[in-house]
């Protein structure tokens, strides 16, 4: 039954003050019912029943019982009791305007005024739910409410909640009377006489509450407190820090900025203070000062077409001072972290014009950890022309002749370098350290199909080098026979080239054998690709035809080497350690070869139901043998056989290998090893030796753990992508990925997945064997409850490699993690219980012990 009534609005009282939902023109009510609809004797009072709807204006009712009293212009709603049950059904459900969904045990509403009454509402804000106690909505929209409940849980009836005795709810905050906390229905001490809660539109700035802790050494902590500040739209900052009651500290400040379509990054700046070890000591008295500076920054794609500009800059202290060991990676605990010994960074911007010409300019540093050493490129500039045909015409009829198919490009890389300790970097004679230095190429080819079947190409390479600082290396021979050597760096401008001609050849060979009684396996395919090249360059070692040059001793003779017998000069390069070193090679006159593989299988499918279908699995891919004669060489003119490939086993096990050959014999004179210029058929073997091998593969014993893993990898891949991520960025989401804390999927009940990587080397007659395994997995003891662990095994010690075991209970709306590392340097604990929804992120228990610094 549906019907709708036109309010009467002839004796409205104009004095009134309208709600924001009257106007000037009739408001129509509609109402239906699906059991039945009652009216009153003098029908002002229709009475609604079995799942009745009301719809006035943009208020929308839905309720088992509604009164509507057209004389008062009032509406009643509650549920019904099942008698058979006693459980109370059909609570009223209403929205009004932009406003969300809400369901309540009843509500009054006026519905010329727009005020409403309602008891026991259940209705979330913004990621809060607000439950039970009595609600009243005023003409101005604002909400008086008494004795509700606010939680992020979303279960009617929370496990946890602040309880809000009274207060006043406006668009833009809460303000409320006393305010305390109630856990599973039992009050706490924890509560405020008054609280006022800010609902803003922006982002704005508040207190980052720390975390407690105590440390083996360090004692006592509060870690990674602060302040957050919400400057704008585009940008923030985070100040954090730190204190230890042994007078250990930490700060950082964090700052992120965006603007959209065109760029976004962020800064990092930390620094350490920590003293490790008892009062009196050397180690409390000097602290160990350390620091770590990052900055990413990526352009849009679409910012400006042809040009790009990113930075992705990871600066750390270095020796005892790293800050990764001191601070166990900012107190992350990431192995993969801690264990860092180099890091790099760049600073670099591009432009690519229409034509495909491009340059680029780069700003780059590598540091070693443990060593201090720092190479800096300040800056390095690349520019390139494609290839183009010189003698070929835009307006070309035909097929192109031979001289058309030419083709010429050009490349260019400039450098301004220096290698050197970070603590000698900014000393008086930092800058004299600088390499300048370009190398410019100029690549010519011509390419084309001979006898329909040969790929055929020829061409040559042409390279340059300039310097701006060159060395000069003097000996001086004692009586003793012994030497001293010393090199000098002379400023002034040199330059060297060298060429080299070449050819090559290649083609296809494709085999194929089929099946009939081996049961799914129906035909194998067997794809054979040879390559044969001539490379051909003059000896660029000679003095004169090169940068090379004899030594001299003291008194400005020629400089021969100790160890020979044969007087030979002792030759070297005088762009040797410069900005543009060059490869200057001795005579050649070599052929390559070369040989891949690709074997497939050709199997039928279980999956198809029809019977028919097939599908291929790669036994070999890639496997690929390659080497060398050099025909002018003095010695040794084969060089050694290197091979490479995968194999795929099954979809899931797939295992890559990599090796070489050694052709050449091995001589033992009176105990000493060395290799001679004999081949190994020459000595009666029948097979080269094999001089290295090596092999790694990785499994999971849950392929659906194994997919769901590949699949965030992917997804992690796709958003470094699409948002243009800087190199660390992309890292530091590659470490999100595996770091347990990151991805607890209880939907898969149990994973178990390990990679193993085996290198054996032979280098004469002394073998060395190394292989490592890392393993990691995680078991679901209930729905609710999941542990993770990973660690390996070091083969070389005979012991397992550090390990953490994160332990996790699913609490519904809160959450609990413990982190356990066991044994080794970084030997710690935590315990965390937290309320999942990010809005109460500092409504948590955390129980930490750090790691024991050892002193």
């Amino acid at each position: 039954m549906q019907q709708i009534i036109q309010q009467d609005t002839s004796k409205k009282d104009t004095t009134k003050k309208e709600g924001k939902n009257n106007s000037s023109l009739d408001q129509k009510v509609e109402y239906k019912a699906d059991d039945s609809v009652k009216m009153s004797a003098d029908k002002n009072i229709v009475y609604l029943y079995g799942n009745a709807r009301v719809i006035y204006g943009d208020f929308e009712l839905d309720a088992s019982y509604i009164k509507y009293d057209k004389k008062k212009n009032t509406i009643f709603a509650s549920g019904l009791k099942d008698p058979k049950t006693g459980r109370y059904n059909g609570r009223p459900i209403f929205k009004s305007g932009a406003e969300g969904t809400a369901i309540a045990d009843s509500i009054y509403y006026n519905s010329e005024t727009t005020r409403a009454k309602v008891y026991g509402v259940f209705s979330e804000q913004e990621g809060g739910f607000f439950s039970g106690g009595q609600s009243k909505k005023q003409i101005d929209d604002e909400l008086h409410i008494k004795n509700v409940m606010y939680s992020t849980c979303n279960l009617p009836h929370p496990h946890f909640g602040l309880m809000i005795s009274k207060g006043v709810v406006t668009e833009k905050q809460i303000i409320t009377g006393p305010v305390y906390m109630i856990i599973e229905d039992v009050p706490t001490f924890l509560g405020l006489p008054f609280a006022f809660f800010p609902k803003p539109n922006k982002r704005t700035s508040g207190v980052i509450l720390p975390t407690p802790g105590e440390d083996a050494t360090r004692g006592f902590f509060l870690q990674n407190g602060g302040y957050y500040l919400g400057l704008s739209d585009y940008w923030d900052a985070k100040l954090m820090g730190s204190i230890y009651t042994n007078g250990s500290y930490e700060a950082s400040v964090l700052s992120n900025y965006t603007k959209r379509y065109k760029y976004n990054g962020n800064i990092n700046l930390r620094y350490a203070s920590f003293k490790d070890g008892l009062e009196g000591t050397d180690a409390f008295a000097n602290p160990t000062k350390s620091f770590n500076i990052t900055w990413s920054h990526s352009q849009n794609a679409n910012a400006k077409p042809g040009t790009t500009f990113s930075a992705s800059v990871n600066l750390v202290s270095t020796g005892r001072n790293s800050y990764y060991r001191s601070t166990a990676a900012g107190t992350t605990y990431d192995q993969n972290t801690i264990a860092t010994n180099t890091t790099s960074s760049s600073v670099s911007y591009s432009r690519t014009y229409d034509s495909g010409i491009n340059y680029s300019l780069t700003t780059s540093s590598n540091q070693s950890l443990g060593t201090r050493d720092i190479s800096l490129r300040l800056p390095e500039l690349t520019f390139n022309v494609p290839t183009f045909n010189p003698f070929d015409s835009k307006n070309r009829v035909g097929e192109q002749k031979w001289y058309q198919k030419i083709t010429v490009g050009y490349g260019m890389n400039g450098s301004n370098s220096i290698e050197t300790k970070d603590s000698l970097l900014f000393d008086n004679n930092g800058l004299k350290r600088l390499r300048t230095g370009f190398t410019h190429t100029i690549p010519v080819n011509m390419s084309f199909t001979a006898l329909k079947y040969l790929n055929f190409s020829l061409g040559g390479t042409y390279n340059d080098y300039w310097n701006f600082q060159t060395v000069n290396k003097r000996y001086t021979q004692f009586d003793d026979g012994t030497y001293s050597a010393r090199t000098d760096t002379i400023a002034g401008f040199k330059r060297a080239g060298s060429y080299n001609l070449s050819t090559s050849l290649s083609t296809k060979i494709y085999g194929k054998k089929e099946f009939k009684n081996l049961g799914k396996i129906k035909a194998m395919r067997h794809v054979m690709t040879p390559t044969m090249s001539f490379t051909y360059s003059p000896d660029f070692t000679l003095p004169g035809k090169g940068p090379y040059k004899d030594a001299l001793n003291q008194n400005g003779e020629t400089f021969f080497d100790p160890a020979s017998t044969l007087r030979v000069p002792v030759r070297y390069s005088i762009f040797e350690g410069m900005a543009a070193p060059g490869s200057f090679s001795t005579k050649q006159a070599a052929i390559g070869f070369g040989l891949d593989n690709t074997v497939e299988l050709k199997v039928k499918s279980d999956k198809d139901t029809t019977g028919t279908g097939e599908r291929k699995i790669p036994i070999i891919q890639g496997l690929s043998f390659s080497g060398s004669y050099n025909f002018v060489a003095p010695s040794y003119k084969l060089s050694t056989i290197s091979f490479s490939g995968r194999s795929q086993f099954t979809d899931k096990l797939g295992i890559n290998y990599n090796g070489s050959f050694d052709p050449y014999l091995l001589r033992d004179s009176a105990g000493v090893i060395s290799r001679i210029d004999k081949y190994f058929f020459q000595g009666g073997k029948i097979l080269p030796r094999l001089t290295n091998f090596g092999f790694s593969f990785d499994y999971s014993l849950n392929p659906e753990a194994l997919k769901r893993k590949n699949e965030a990898n992917d997804k992690i891949n796709d958003a470094a992508g699409k948002n243009g991520l800087s190199e660390m960025q992309s890292a530091q989401l590659a470490a999100i990925s595996r770091d347990p804390n990151a991805f607890v999927d209880f939907n898969i009940p149990w994973n178990f997945s390990f990679s193993y990587s085996f290198q054996y080397s032979n280098n004469l007659g002394v073998s060395n064997i190394s292989n490592t395994l890392n393993f990691n997995g995680d078991l679901n003891l209930t729905p609710k409850w999941k542990v993770t662990f990973n660690s390996g095994y070091d083969f070389q010690n005979n012991g397992l490699t550090p390990m953490n075991i994160a332990i996790y209970r699913d609490l519904h709306c809160w959450d609990m993690s413990v982190n356990w590392v066991p044994y080794g340097a970084y030997k710690s604990y935590s315990l965390t219980i937290k309320v999942k929804a990010s809005i109460l992120q500092d409504l948590k228990l955390s129980k930490r012990q750090g790691f024991y610094t050892t002193y």
